[in-house]
């Protein structure tokens, strides 16, 4: 019975800290407005940062009727990841760090609260406290809900990072009619393998390359895992019509590829990209001549 009754008065508070947030919408949008996490972001007029904050009072008002203000899953609660997410992570890219905007977030408990205490007679009776630790729960909730979307989005913007430097690091490049290149340049993981296939399979089909160069005379080692995922692209370059070539092959790694008993014999191999180049044109029926000695001048 005393659970039952306890239900039901929480239920009563959160119903009359909803009912509070709809009528007095206007005197907390005006309050918040001030606040640092709607002014920094909001700088076009005051009205549309008034405007932002009667969008998540609307949301809470609805986790407060739903009766689960501790539940950062209730449904009111995705109007305020779309819309303090955006905020919390513009604030991010400011250089803000989460702490700070944990922080601007639970700044705006205390005009809320002392607002809903004005409609009290009596601030310190039992229903006043009651609606008081309800809005306090859910303003509670509302920060941990800003907290996890920018963690989220946090995570999304050094995946995006992650993958643009991953194209940036395997640029393709075309050489001559019918020849493109992959210069490598550091160490060669599965993500990174993935990304130099897929850009080189884009080259051969956008370029109508009949040679494609891997040139590894940036990558520092070479083990089975590196030599296994050049074996790949080979074999799907050669399935894409274009004869792949291995070129920056350097004596210490050349020793490498022989201990480790990796069998490259089908792979066409050179010691650098201008011997590569130089095969790929010959290919064509291209005569590569000698370059001329400098004449000195008297």
């Amino acid at each position: 019975m005393q659970v039952s009754e306890h239900d039901a008065a929480s239920e009563l508070a959160a119903r009359k800290v909803s009912e509070f947030l709809q009528l007095r919408q206007e005197q907390i949008a005006q309050r918040w407005a001030d606040a640092a996490l709607f002014r920094t972001v909001f700088t076009v007029s005051r009205d549309e940062v008034v405007e932002a904050c009667k969008a998540v009072i609307e949301a809470l008002a609805e986790v407060a009727t739903s009766g689960r203000p501790d539940d950062i899953t209730a449904p009111g609660f995705q109007t305020v990841r779309e819309q303090l997410g955006r905020m919390a992570a513009s604030r991010a890219r400011t250089g803000s760090t989460p702490s700070q905007v944990a922080g601007e977030v639970a700044e705006l408990r205390r005009p809320a609260v002392t607002l809903l205490q004005e409609e009290f007679d009596d601030p310190d009776d039992d229903q006043a406290q009651k609606c008081v630790l309800a809005l306090t729960l859910l303003m509670g909730t509302l920060r941990l809900v800003v907290m996890e979307t920018m963690l989220s989005q946090g995570q999304e913007l050094i995946e995006r990072q992650r993958q643009q430097l991953l194209e940036v690091a395997t640029p393709v490049i075309k050489l001559w009619e019918g020849i493109v290149a992959v210069p490598l340049i550091g160490t060669l993981d599965s993500a990174r393998s993935q990304v130099v296939m897929e850009s080189l399979l884009d080259a051969i089909v956008a370029e109508r390359a009949r040679y494609a160069i891997l040139d590894i005379t940036g990558v520092p080692t070479v083990d089975s895992l590196v030599a296994q995922h050049l074996m790949k692209t080979v074999a799907a370059a050669r399935l894409m019509g274009a004869e792949c070539i291995v070129s920056g092959i350097r004596p210490a790694i050349a020793q490498t590829i022989v201990h480790l008993g990796i069998d490259l014999g089908t792979v066409v191999t050179r010691s650098s990209l201008a011997d590569a180049l130089a095969h790929a044109l010959r290919q064509q029926g291209i005569a590569v001549a000698p370059g001329t000695p400098a004449v000195s001048l008297p």
